[in-house]
């Protein structure tokens, strides 16, 4: 185990080693409508600061017109390998082939990362992932960076493609710079459990990306979907205990609708994150815990 230095992301990107430097980052936009009616006011609100797509759910279409009307607007793509709604379902893009491992009994992705991890064949990941982003530049999107949705691609056998794909398309991804302990529990803390050789290969391929000068990030926080009260008082909380360095904030924003109370039992903490992020409270909350909020295109200019 090596332990990594001061972040050298920081002072490339005009900071000291005890700024606090946030990216507010918009999960799963495309899933449904309630996404994209969020994610239109969110940005007018200005607080949120970059957000993914989910290329092969029902709205990408829809997201994508709207952000060929809006290219400025810090989105990327949030590869997708599972689908975890038992009555709302979407497929890969590149194979209806079970043999890929990318698909259910039922012919939809996985239900859930552990699954995918387990039985997927890493080239068909690859071709997958490919055609995700292929999709969203054929549909017009700037595409900001590449994340992973239920981060299913934080496997040993599977990462490789990801940050290949990144590279290859000269684009900052989110990947994290910890220690194989520090991967270990925080797979523990979102239910997806990583083998001691994920660990370390994880660990090892974030010393190998900063060497190349890829800038990481010190720190992930989500604001949890199971608990909708007081969305402004858990994100003063969090931001009030944040060590220093570079952290990827995740937040599910979404507008009350019906099909979004139908799709999932989580509705009322996206819809909390939704009303949280466009509230002046929040916005004096960020300002006064002295923080700096940078987007996905800011990491971009350390690739030029």
């Amino acid at each position: 185990m090596r332990a990594f230095p001061v972040n050298p992301a920081l002072r490339r990107l005009g900071f000291s080693a005890t700024d606090r430097v946030v990216i507010f980052h918009a999960d799963d936009l495309g899933m449904c409508q309630a996404t994209l009616s969020a994610w239109n006011e969110l940005t007018e609100f200005g607080l949120v600061s970059s957000g993914s797509i989910m290329v092969p759910c029902p709205w990408f279409p829809a997201m994508a017109a709207w952000c060929r009307s809006q290219s400025e607007v810090d989105v990327g793509v949030h590869l997708t390998l599972t689908c975890e709604y038992r009555s709302y379902r979407w497929m890969p893009l590149s194979t209806c082939d079970p043999a890929s491992g990318l698909l259910d009994d039922e012919g939809y992705l996985p239900l859930n990362p552990v699954v995918l991890q387990q039985q997927a064949d890493p080239d068909a990941v690859a071709r997958e992932i490919e055609a995700q982003l292929a999709r969203a530049v054929a549909a017009g999107v700037q595409v900001s960076h590449l994340d992973t949705h239920q981060l299913s691609v934080w496997h040993h056998r599977l990462v490789r493609s990801y940050v290949n794909l990144a590279l290859r398309n000269h684009l900052p991804f989110f990947f994290l710079r910890l220690e194989a302990d520090r991967w270990q529990a925080l797979g523990q803390s979102i239910g997806l459990p990583m083998s001691d050789e994920t660990a370390d290969y994880l660990e090892q391929l974030g010393h190998e990306l900063e060497e190349q000068g890829l800038p990481l990030f010190d720190h992930a926080l989500m604001l949890p979907l199971d608990q909708p009260a007081e969305r402004v008082a858990q994100v003063r909380q969090a931001l009030a205990s944040l060590p220093p360095g570079l952290t990827h904030f995740v937040l599910h924003p979404a507008t009350d609708t019906p099909e979004l109370r139908a799709i999932t039992s989580d509705w009322p903490s996206r819809v909390a994150d939704y009303r949280a992020f466009t509230s002046r409270d929040l916005r004096a909350a960020v300002r006064q815990a002295g923080v700096q909020v940078l987007g996905y295109r800011d990491l971009r200019t350390l690739l030029s």
